[in-house]
């Protein structure tokens, strides 16, 4: 990947990659145990942090040796953590502004990873800024003057801010963080990812978390990291123990009608209802609305403030249901999750880990529902092959489902005429579609037009 540090690294002996060190530490009773100094150790405390995680335990005290890091876990694993603790107590023996950097590949990931610095390090005064699209530059231009300890960014706008902004430069960066690496370089990130190493100190220690170990990130290892230890808490798939995980077999035209009919069935918990578009997470939250459910949206086509504003009420538990696409499926610490419902099966079964994983988090029990339709027979059995077991179906009344239609039918009606306004006044003010992906795109679009003006 970037120029010049692939050919010093890449020849360096795979045994070095071999998880030796982080496997040989004991299991430990407590953050101290790992090393973690105790300012820091009380901070965990008082976030409720009482034993260290798989990848805490062994990802921390490697990194307290200065050692870089490939970090391979599950979802809800406690990554940030592993992260964020030997990067504060760096920052406490040195201190220094613009200490560290962690990229992600979403503007929710990003705001997520700050309050959980913010969190650790509000009692040693730690400064953390994010920096995403969908959010004035100007703004973030005054934050990133006033040299925060650490930055948190996605990679498209950090990018924009080293070439525009001025006197803004990373040249005294200590430690570099690229949390799900796998989903940057999807996103197609790669040639931000390769200017940011360019303009960063080679003279660092980097950690790398990934949930998949995709030939991608390999290149991206073999660039970026020297000589790492790879702390590795589950190589196989798989979901978390306490889950419960059902499908439901149903014909495609009464899929409103059953989800309905759990919602009702399982009523009094918090669900996330996973839809494999915008449109339909939209349509979907407005047919819930119109049958007096507290369902609110999360998708790329809304706003940033209207994106936080969803997730915020749902997290203080204001509402009890959220309609989201991908964009939330991963790395989003929601503790309260009871059920995942995957109304629209996902099309890469991976997904489906992601998805789940937002439910059954630290050591809670929770449960998921897939629905399968005709159409979804063959994804379905994808699923089951990735993870190693059969589903079990969820218990259904079939008749109750069908009084339902009725209700269902006038609900969709007004649904479908609340999107076609929604439709109008979108066109009528010319909305730009602000999602990450569509910003990579849109940047690579934009650089091929200037390359030929150039020329």
């Amino acid at each position: 990947m970037a120029a010049g540090g692939e050919e010093g690294r890449a020849a360096e002996p795979e045994a070095a990659v071999e998880p030796e060190e982080a496997a040989a530490v004991e299991e430990p009773r407590s953050f101290k145990d790992l090393g973690v100094t105790d300012v820091l150790c009380e901070a965990c405390d008082q976030l409720g942090w009482k034993m260290p995680t798989k990848i805490q335990v062994e990802a921390i005290p490697v990194a307290l040796q200065g050692r870089d890091i490939i970090g391979l876990a599950e979802t809800g694993s406690g990554k940030t953590g592993a992260f964020a603790l030997p990067i504060l107590q760096a920052l406490l023996e040195t201190p220094q502004r613009l200490f560290a950097l962690v990229l992600t590949p979403t503007r929710e990931l990003a705001f997520q990873i700050s309050e959980q610095f913010e969190a650790l390090g509000s009692s040693i005064g730690v400064h953390s800024t994010v920096i995403v699209g969908g959010i004035d530059t100007m703004s973030q231009s005054l934050a990133l003057a006033k040299k925060p300890h650490v930055i948190i960014a996605t990679p498209g706008r950090l990018v924009d801010h080293l070439e525009n902004t001025k006197g803004f430069n990373l040249r005294a960066l200590k430690f570099l963080v690229m949390d799900e690496a796998d989903r940057i370089l999807n996103m197609d990130f790669e040639t931000e990812v390769d200017k940011i190493l360019k303009v960063i100190p080679r003279d660092r220690k980097t950690f790398l978390f990934s949930a998949t170990m995709t030939k991608k990130v390999q290149k991206l290892q073999r660039a970026a990291l020297k000589n790492p230890v790879k702390c590795a808490v589950s190589s196989k798939y798989q979901t978390v123990e306490k889950l419960q995980q059902y499908y439901i077999f149903i014909p495609s035209k009464f899929k409103d009608s059953y989800l309905v009919y759990i919602l009702n069935e399982l009523a009094g918990n918090s669900f996330m209802i996973f839809c494999s578009t915008c449109n339909n997470t939209q349509r979907t939250a407005l047919l819930l609305r119109n049958l007096g459910f507290t369902a609110i949206p999360l998708h790329g086509q809304m706003s940033q403030n209207k994106r936080l504003g969803s997730l915020n009420k749902f997290k203080a538990k204001a509402r009890s249901i959220l309609l989201a696409t991908d964009v939330a499926s991963r790395g989003l610490d929601i503790p309260h999750v009871d059920v995942v419902i995957n109304f629209d099966i996902p099309t890469h079964s991976k997904d489906y880990i992601h998805r789940v994983g937002r439910t059954a988090r630290a050591g809670r029990s929770g449960k998921s529902i897939t629905f399968v339709t005709q159409y979804d027979v063959e994804l379905f059995q994808r699923i089951e092959h990735l993870i190693g077991k059969k589903l079990p179906a969820f218990p259904m009344q079939e008749e109750e489902v069908m009084m339902l239609t009725e209700r269902v039918a006038e609900a969709q009606r007004f649904a479908r005429m609340e999107l076609r306004e929604q439709g109008e006044k979108k066109r009528s003010r010319n909305d730009d579609d602000d999602t990450e992906e569509a910003i990579g795109v849109r940047n690579k679009v934009a650089g091929g037009k200037k390359k030929k003006r150039k020329a």
